[in-house]
This record gives C-alpha cells, sequence and structure tokens, in this order.
C-alpha cells in the first residue's frame, strides 16, 4: 500500500487556519496514518468506531467508511464491526452509520447473485447478506430458509432470511439461567408469535426480547421476504426444543 497523502486540510482551511490544516495533512494523515505499527485496514476499522461512538455520522464519517473499504474491509466485515458496536455505543447510532454504509458498499441489483427478482430486491434493501441455504435446521421450517453469521464470538449473531411464506416450527430456548433470545427486524416484513398470544407483525427496526422456556415461532409474512438479526443471549446449560410445524390453518389465519 502506498504512502497516505493528505489535501484536505490545506484545500478546505490553508489560508484561514494554516496551522491546522497542517495538523491535518501532514501529523494526522502524512505521519500517524502512515505508522506502520497498525496496518491501514486496522486502522480504518478504529476510526469508524471512534466516529460512531461520538455520533458523528456527516460526511467525516462516510469518507472513513470509503477509505475502509479501499482498504479492504469488506461488506460483511463491516456489518459485523457496526453490530457489535451498536451494544456499546448505541442503536439508533448503528441505524445512522448503516445508511452510509449501504451506499459506500453499493452492490448493483443486476450484480447479485440471486435469480429471483425478489430475492434480489430484498438483498438490496440491507447491508447484511443474505448467506447460504440453511440446510442444517431446513427440517425445522416449512419454505425456504438462509442463513448468515454476522458474529459468532463473544455473542452469536446470524441474519437469518425467510422467504414469503416460510416460518420455523414452534420452538423454546431453554435455559437454566439467562438464554433465551433477541430478534431484530433489518428488511422485509414478518410475524412473531408466543403461545397462547396473538401473532405480531414485524417491521425493520423492530425488536423483539424472547425469554428462555417461552414457546414461539417467527417467518416471513405471505407476500414478502423477510430477514431478522437473531442474537443468542448468553446463559447457563443452554438448548434449544423443536416443537411441532406452524400449520398452514393457524398461519392463514395472519392478515
Amino acid at each position: 500500500m502506498g504512502k497516505i497523502v493528505q489535501t484536505a486540510g490545506r484545500t478546505a482551511l490553508g489560508e484561514y487556519a494554516p496551522q491546522f490544516a497542517h495538523f491535518n495533512d501532514d501529523v494526522l494523515f502524512g505521519e500517524n496514518w502512515n505508522n506502520q505499527d497498525i496496518d491501514l485496514k486496522t486502522r480504518s476499522i478504529i476510526t469508524v468506531v471512534s466516529l460512531m461512538s461520538m455520533g458523528i455520522t456527516d460526511s467525516s464519517l462516510k469518507f472513513h467508511l470509503q477509505n475502509a473499504k479501499a482498504h479492504g474491509v469488506t461488506q460483511k466485515e463491516i456489518a459485523a464491526v457496526i453490530t457489535h458496536v451498536a451494544f456499546y455505543a448505541g442503536w439508533p447510532k448503528a441505524w445512522a452509520v448503516f445508511n452510509l454504509a449501504k451506499e459506500v458498499w453499493n452492490v448493483n441489483e443486476g450484480d447479485l447473485p440471486y435469480e429471483d427478482e425478489a430475492m434480489r430486491a430484498h438483498a438490496k434493501e440491507m447491508v447484511f447478506p443474505i448467506g447460504a441455504s440453511n440446510e442444517a435446521y431446513a427440517q425445522y421450517f416449512i419454505g425456504k430458509s438462509y442463513l448468515a453469521p454476522v458474529s459468532t464470538s463473544q455473542v452469536g449473531i446470524y441474519n437469518v432470511t425467510f422467504e414469503p411464506g416460510c416460518r420455523n416450527n414452534w420452538h423454546i430456548h431453554h435455559a437454566k439461567s439467562g438464554g433465551g433470545q433477541i430478534l431484530i427486524c433489518v428488511a422485509g416484513r414478518g410475524y412473531y408469535q408466543e403461545e397462547g398470544k396473538e401473532a405480531v407483525e414485524f417491521n425493520p427496526g423492530d425488536c423483539i426480547n424472547i425469554p428462555a422456556e417461552v414457546k414461539h415461532w417467527h417467518g416471513a409474512a405471505p407476500d414478502s421476504w423477510f430477514s431478522h438479526l437473531a442474537v443468542e443471549v448468553p446463559g447457563e446449560e443452554i438448548s434449544n426444543e423443536w416443537c411441532e410445524p406452524v400449520t398452514d390453518e393457524q398461519y392463514s389465519k395472519l392478515k
């Protein structure tokens, strides 16, 4: 990677604030960014995290997102970074950063590897990848689902995508203490239902907390693709019990 050269300070403030321009171009970027103790990809991620934590989501953050992409940060990696920092810096900040990241890591609809037009449109709505066919759990779903790991360390976070009409079986997250799951809708329209309660519609930005030992199901609306993040809540002696399918009769009652 070539040497970082920055001239933005002198271009914008050379006459008005020459000392600040000098510090920006020659010290911050000329010396600090060219220091070899940290590689540029890591330095870019640190900078994005710092600005996001402070709530700075203007053109300066967009510049550093573009910088991160140029230094090798992939769409999957930036999605994982923003998601991780959201738990510490704040969820609204993450949404603001994701809106910028979607512009920077833009994927033309025609370049998406999906034959189905509606699936391509759905993929374009979110920064998270749809992932691979969820074959390992296919027996517990009616319809086809897809799974994309976002984080597999500290806290497990997975983007789960359902084709229209797809839903998982009734199931229970068991735990001696703690446990359960958090669902966050990131695209499309779906439903969540606990046993003994009415189903609730699930739209982008909605967050549902599922305590351990609560029987429930979730899935797509009949006419919409649907994706949610599934966050595994840590606990002791965690297990998952899959129960009976959601019948067509039960599902057809949803509006």
